[in-house]
């Protein structure tokens, strides 16, 4: 059925990585200014198209690059071609990560008001756009994505939130995707001080767009307080700990932060 949610479910299950790129970055073109259909019983959608794609699992994803315990990624130094690479490659393996956690938000929630799914339309072209990016420039230094290893993390959060909208707008665009916000200044500042200009406006762009895919969280995740009576720091803090959410550690870019609309309140408990 040519609907927005299955579709973002047949490019979510996509496992090669330049398809589903372009497969993304075509559906916003196609869909984001057309009516969202809205499926109840989201589950009985789910796994009905699972079992007659023959798919046992989510995300789609390539065999490479091997995943492995953030701890067992090995360190390499900015000061070399390939340490360079492998780091590029972190970030490209994140904006894949990314592809994907925005394509389930979509198809996994229904009975989202209809901007909801073109917000995060809007976030999973930008991601796949970052990606082709990273991917891109990876390539000038003789590599390609999969060539390291890379860490599941961000989709492990995605995966413990799946049964929870609240949950999911509070601890991965929020919580997650905001660790970027804060540690991309001092990683553009890396790949200057070795002369890589190229990558210091790809990370321009990122973190440019990356704020708003942060609002977007902030905007749902207050959207859902306001709808269920709920205090929004109160609630923040007891998801945080209910789903064992990543202790956030300075230094925190407040300016971006501000920019993606947390309040003073919520920057002062940083």
């Amino acid at each position: 059925m040519n609907e927005l949610r299955q579709l973002a479910l047949t490019w979510l299950c996509e496992c090669d990585a330049e398809k589903k790129t372009k497969g993304v970055l075509a559906l916003k073109s196609t869909h984001l200014s057309s009516d969202v259909v809205q499926h109840p019983g989201a589950s009985q959608t789910r796994t009905g198209v699972l079992k007659s794609s023959g798919i046992s699992s989510i995300p789609g994803r390539p065999k490479k690059p091997e995943l492995v315990a953030p701890l067992q990624l090995p360190k390499r130094s900015m000061r070399t071609p390939e340490g360079r690479a492998a780091l590029i490659h972190a970030l490209a393996h994140i904006e894949f990560n990314a592809i994907n956690l925005a394509l389930d938000a979509i198809w996994r929630f229904d009975d989202m008001p209809k901007n909801y799914y073109t917000d995060w339309l809007k976030v999973a072209s930008e991601e796949a756009y970052h990606f082709s990016l990273l991917n891109a420039h990876l390539q000038t230094l003789g590599f390609a994505y999969g060539d390291f290893a890379g860490h599941n993390s961000l989709w492990e959060m995605v995966d413990r939130t799946k049964d929870d909208v609240l949950a999911r707008m509070a601890l991965v665009p929020r919580t997650m995707e905001a660790r970027g916000l804060d540690a991309t200044p001092a990683l553009r500042n890396k790949f200057t001080q070795v002369g890589d200009m190229k990558m210091a406006e790809i990370l321009d762009i990122i973190l440019r767009d990356e704020i708003g895919h942060v609002a977007i969280g902030n905007v749902w995740f207050n959207w859902l307080c306001a709808q269920q009576k709920l205090e929004p720091i109160a609630t923040f803090e007891q998801l945080c700990q209910q789903y064992e959410a990543p202790k956030l550690k300075p230094p925190f870019n407040l300016e971006a932060r501000r920019s993606a609309g947390f309040s003073e309140a919520e920057l002062a408990l940083l």
